[in-house]
Parts: C-alpha cells; sequence; structure tokens
C-alpha cells in the first residue's frame, strides 16, 4: 500500500515591506515577524510596482512603505508605489527614518493610511496593522471621485485668460491659482465652470499650491492629443473643493518642447468647449508654442516686479513679439509687490518704469508677506487660508471685473 505524504500549505501572505532594502530596517523584520509571523514577505520599490497588479496579490491586505532620507531621490517611484495599492485597495503603512518635512509631507498626502517613525516605538508596528486590517475596504468606484465628468459636444467657447511671469519669482502661479479660484467662486447663484491649466512642463507649482497630486494621466494625454476627446482630457484632470478643474504639470520634468503648437491648440479648444473660463499658467520661457497661446488669448497678463531684471525683460518681451508681429493688443501688464499708497517714491519709480518701457501697468497687486507663502504652502487659495488679504481683495476685484465684462458680453451677443 503505497504511503501518501501529506501536503504543506504554505501560508497565504497577507503583508509585505516594500523598501530599498529591509535589510537596513532590522528592527521592522523583528516586528514584521512578531506581527504576522511567515504570512509576510519583501518587495523592492520595482518589483511592488509590478507584483500589485499581479492575480498573487489578491491576498494582500496592506504594505509597509519603509523610507529614509537616501530614498528622497525617489519620491515619484514611491508615490507610485502608494497610487497603486491603493487602487488595489492595499492598505498603505509609512515608515520613515531621518526624512525631510516636505518630503513626508508630499508622502502622506498621497494616501497613505497610518504613519509610524523608525526606530519603531514598541508595540506600533503591531498596533497600526491591527487597526488597518480591521478597517473596512471600500467597494471599488466606477470612475475617481476627483475626476470631472465632461460634456460630450459642449460648445461653451469659454474665455482663455494668460499668466506670465517675466522673471522668476514674479507671482505668476500665485496669481493663476487665485484668479481662477476666485472666478470659480465670483457668482455663487451661477457658479462659472473654471478649468486652470498648468503649462510649465518642468517646474509648475499649481498642484503644490493646491495640494494636489500630480498625476501620470497628464504625460499621457500631452502625448496623445492627436486622439484627444472630453473623456481622455478630464481623465487628466483634478477638482480642487468640487468647484476649481484643475490640469497639473506632469510628475517628471519633461521638455518643454515636448508638444507642439498643434498639441496645445488642441488643448485650449477642448478646454474652451468645456469650460466658461479657463487660466493657463505659463512657464517664464518663450517656446513655440507660446505664439498658439498668445493669439488664443483674450486677455494676456504679464507680471513684473519694480526691479531692474523686470524691466530689462520686459523690453526683450515686447521686442520679441513685436519682431514676430504678433498681437499684443492683449497683454495687459501687471505689477506684483506694489508700493503702498503712501510710498509716493516708489509710486513715482513705477510712473517713470512704465514710460521709459512704453507701456501701461493695469493692475497693481500689494505685498502680501508672509499669508502669501503660507497659503502657498498649505495649498490653501488666499480667499480661504486669509479672506482679509489685501492681496486676495485685488484677485476679487480683478475677477468681478472680468466676469462682468464676460457677463455683458453674452448679453449684447
Amino acid at each position: 500500500m503505497a504511503s501518501k505524504v501529506p501536503q504543506i500549505e504554505a501560508p497565504q501572505i497577507v503583508a509585505c515591506t516594500v523598501s530599498r532594502d529591509v535589510q537596513n530596517f532590522d528592527l521592522l523584520i523583528e516586528d514584521m515577524e512578531g506581527a504576522l509571523g511567515e504570512c509576510w514577505g519583501d518587495l523592492s520599490f520595482a518589483e511592488a510596482l509590478s507584483f500589485l497588479g499581479q492575480p498573487e496579490a489578491e491576498t494582500l491586505e496592506l504594505i509597509a512603505l519603509a523610507v529614509d532620507a537616501t530614498d528622497e531621490d525617489n519620491l515619484a517611484v514611491m508615490g507610485q508605489v502608494i497610487s497603486q495599492a491603493k487602487a488595489h485597495n492595499v492598505k498603505v503603512i509609512l515608515i520613515a527614518e531621518d526624512m525631510s518635512p516636505v518630503s513626508l509631507h508630499s508622502l502622506l498626502r498621497q494616501g497613505t493610511d497610518e504613519f509610524v517613525p523608525y526606530p519603531l516605538p514598541e508595540g506600533e508596528l503591531a498596533a497600526a496593522i491591527e487597526r488597518v486590517r480591521a478597517e473596512p475596504v471600500p467597494p471599488p468606484s466606477a470612475a475617481d471621485p476627483q475626476t470631472p465628468q465632461l460634456t460630450s459636444g459642449a460648445k461653451k467657447d469659454g474665455a482663455l485668460i494668460v499668466v506670465h511671469g517675466l522673471a522668476g519669482g514674479t507671482g505668476s502661479t500665485t496669481m493663476a491659482v487665485n484668479l481662477a479660484w476666485e472666478l470659480a467662486t465670483a457668482d455663487k447663484k451661477k457658479p462659472a465652470k473654471v478649468c486652470l491649466l498648468d503649462l510649465d512642463l518642468q517646474f509648475g507649482s499649481v498642484a503644490t499650491y493646491l495640494d494636489l497630486p500630480p498625476r501620470e494621466a497628464v504625460y499621457d494625454m500631452l502625448t496623445e492629443t492627436a486622439t484627444m476627446d472630453e473623456e481622455s482630457f478630464g481623465q487628466a484632470l483634478l477638482t480642487y473643493e468640487e468647484q476649481l478643474h484643475v490640469l497639473t504639470s506632469p510628475p517628471e520634468i519633461l521638455p518643454l518642447d515636448l508638444i507642439s503648437s498643434d498639441d496645445v491648440k488642441r488643448i485650449l479648444d477642448i478646454a474652451r468647449n468645456q469650460f466658461d473660463y479657463v487660466i493657463v499658467d505659463m512657464p517664464s520661457t518663450l517656446v513655440q508654442w507660446t505664439e498658439t497661446v498668445l493669439t488664443n488669448a483674450h486677455v494676456y497678463f504679464a507680471l513684473l516686479e519694480l526691479d531692474m531684471r523686470c524691466a530689462q525683460n520686459t523690453l526683450r518681451f515686447k521686442r520679441a513679439l513685436q519682431s514676430e508681429e504678433l498681437p499684443v493688443e492683449t497683454l495687459r501688464f501687471v505689477l506684483n509687490r506694489a508700493p503702498k499708497f503712501t510710498d509716493l517714491t516708489s509710486k513715482s519709480r513705477v510712473k517713470r518704469m512704465a514710460e521709459s518701457l512704453g507701456i501701461s501697468i493695469d493692475v497693481q497687486i500689494p505685498d502680501g508677506g508672509k499669508q502669501v507663502t503660507q497659503a502657498n504652502d498649505h495649498g490653501t487659495p488666499l480667499a480661504i487660508a486669509a479672506p482679509k488679504s489685501p492681496v486676495r481683495r485685488e484677485f476679487a476685484k480683478l475677477a468681478a471685473s472680468i466676469h462682468e465684462l464676460k457677463e455683458d458680453g453674452v448679453k449684447a451677443a
């Protein structure tokens, strides 16, 4: 009679550590064994990205993402790991050692469920594992709640408003973000649909100023505009407070010539068909498709400050447009950090600079100081973070005047 060898079942893997090298976190190994026995495994960042989509990962309940200061150069990869885990309803426990506050905040806001510092406090990892395993897994949703649903075939012919800083740090993104928010909330009874496009493909910070996660779908949309429709464009957008629709810059630095003039025209056309206002935050660099944006803009705000570099750049900007015979009638010059009403000496300097450059400074934004910096760092418009700020009041007045002109134009038509 043949003897039967008993089959020993391998333990079901319910958790994994994800790190550059788990041997750097020896206390983590001990605590994982204490909490889960043999029901856990170990993955590198690259392995985790491929494993999470495989059938073998169906039993996975959580990952322990272990990172230290050395990993700060790979924040984008770690963000992808978190996104992949959340997409497959896998809980994420972040374990961090010596990470900077900025990097830590970036990872936490991408959807981690628990945070435990390293070296691990006694019993903290086991408690975190117990908490996340006890939480019910949400049912898969049909669509991302942050992704707006656009209307096929819409023809709104929205107003295109462009913001362009003539030097670094002039506050163009601050203006674009706050002007977009003020336009979206200007009419409480009949809110306008507003879309904010961050076309600074290298160092765009609209996502930071609104605390939104950059998404890979932006890159996919930018490289496939020839086949773009309302659905693919909508998938690249995010919503802020259910009132403002935002196209963030891509997660990675990309060359500015990645997109052509035709690509930009298609993006602007579909955005204008879907929204009442389209606000574009431009890179300070002049590129091939700057002409496309300029010729389609209803208003093109050029930001400068009261200093020599901005004066020189304004002169160069004017000469460049005139040499190419580009339209300059849509240009509106905005002076940021303008002097106070009582500072007569500085106000005289503003007048002399405008006369020497042959321009008219149409809008003057006061210096908002720390309030503006803090609002941007917290990812909140000034209307929410500092509603009584003089800077916010200027943006609100500007938005109200733009909204009134558009309404008058609609009535006249």
